[in-house]
């Protein structure tokens, strides 16, 4: 099964991959990942698209995805869900992975992409930062759709 996980950047897409990879003993990939199948980025990306292909009745892979492009290589039948959190819950995240600093450029860069997935088709949304409840909620979920 393909999950794929995204959101914007510190909504806690992360910490919900994680936490569904030892449940599901998954494979994880994230961003650009994918470019380690090949030098070439347009041929890594086409084997990245038909690794996810194969996975759809194989193997579990989750795909954590922060950029809206990249939501195109996740194929039809995969699981998809959608992280969000409030704006000052990211800008707060955001200002730790930069030491407590939050320059204006960054936070006006949050500001115009906050809630930029907000319209995307999903499967499941989940806006608590709770890894583990998330994770509960999500392999319910799966279970049910593999018995299908």
């Amino acid at each position: 099964m393909v999950i794929g996980i995204f959101g914007e950047s510190c909504v806690g897409k992360s910490t919900v991959a994680a936490e569904l990879q030892k449940s599901l003993n998954a494979e994880v990939y994230a961003g650009k990942d994918y470019l380690r199948l090949d030098k070439n980025e347009s041929m890594a990306r086409e084997r990245f698209k038909e690794l996810l292909l194969w996975a759809l009745n194989g193997d579990d892979v989750i795909y954590v995805i922060s950029e809206k492009d990249q939501l195109a290589l996740l194929p039809d039948g995969a699981f998809r869900i959608l992280v969000t959190a409030e704006l000052a819950t990211v800008k707060s995240r955001f200002a730790k992975r930069m030491n407590g600093n939050l320059p204006k450029p960054v936070e006006l860069m949050l500001e115009r992409k906050h809630g930029m997935f907000d319209n995307e088709k999903c499967d499941m949304h989940i806006t608590e930062t709770d890894g583990n409840n998330a994770c509960a909620r999500i392999t319910e979920l799966l279970r049910g759709r593999k018995e299908v």
